[in-house]
């Protein structure tokens, strides 16, 4: 057990941080925005308060320390999905591990902010009520399957030490 966390949090890190120097890498090569953590960890709060569907996030009231939630959860969630990849492909995975099934979650993993996050936020189901819909999907498949390198990355890296 203790093996399947370490793993969980090295793997879903390691991703984590390679989608988040992605959107670094957007926003200095296209000048496009950096993610809003702070809204992420708003919504989770106001989520816990009971309110799951926002019209608008941004017009929630802010809640005391949301950045640093937005964060946290962002990082959790990574290990959360890097326990699903363990889980799914195998513990052998983590010794041996290819792209493929590390590509498979990342591309689940589109569901959960296509389907919760971004209705939840106020921004439609797949971001169907923004004005660049099809951009964002685009992004967000990509953005997933450079997490799921980074994750399929970090294993590699790590099983050869």
């Amino acid at each position: 057990m203790v093996d399947f966390l370490w793993w969980s949090v090295v793997i879903g890190i390691g991703g984590t941080i390679a989608m988040d120097l992605w959107a670094l890498l957007l926003a200095a090569v296209f000048g496009l925005p950096k993610p809003n953590w702070g809204l992420v960890g708003r919504w989770f709060v106001h989520l816990a308060k009971g309110t799951f569907f926002h019209k608008d996030i941004t017009a929630a009231q802010a809640v005391p320390n949301e950045a640093a939630l937005g964060w946290f959860s962002h990082y959790a969630i990574g290990i959360l999905y890097g326990g699903a990849l363990i889980v799914f492909a195998g513990r052998e995975w983590v010794s041996n591990p290819t792209f493929l099934p590390a590509w498979i979650i990342g591309l689940v993993t589109v569901g959960a902010g296509w389907f919760v996050l971004q209705p939840g936020m106020g921004a439609g189901w797949a971001a169907s009520l923004r004005p660049n819909p099809m951009q964002i999907r685009a992004l967000n498949l990509i953005s997933h399957t450079v997490f799921a390198a980074g994750m399929f990355a970090t294993a590699l890296l790590f099983s050869r030490v």
